[in-house]
C-alpha cells in the first residue's frame, strides 16, 4: 500500500469540514481533472447520504491528497459499475 501523504490546506479543510481521515479505504476511484484521481466513499450522516470525494495526486511511492469533501450529489459523481 502506497503512503499517504495530506498537503496543509486539504488538512486544514477536511479538519474544518469535520471529514475523518478514512481515506485509505475508499468504495470507489474514478479519474479526475488533468490526471488527478478521485477516491469516492459513501457515508450516512443524520439519516442522510453523503459521498465523501478525495482528490488527490498519485506519485511513485505515495498518495498526495489535494482536497476533500463531502457532497449530497451522489448522483453526479458515483459511476455505477457497467
Amino acid at each position: 500500500m502506497k503512503k499517504i501523504e495530506i498537503i496543509p490546506i486539504a488538512r486544514k479543510k477536511s479538519e474544518r469540514r469535520g471529514i475523518s481521515e478514512e481515506w485509505n479505504s475508499p468504495m470507489q476511484i474514478v479519474e479526475g481533472y488533468g490526471g488527478r484521481k478521485v477516491a469516492h466513499r459513501r457515508y450516512i450522516i443524520e439519516d442522510k447520504e453523503y459521498l465523501l470525494r478525495v482528490i488527490y495526486e498519485e506519485k511513485e511511492d505515495m498518495h498526495v491528497v489535494v482536497t476533500a469533501y463531502l457532497t449530497s450529489q451522489i448522483e453526479r459523481y458515483w459511476k455505477e459499475e457497467k
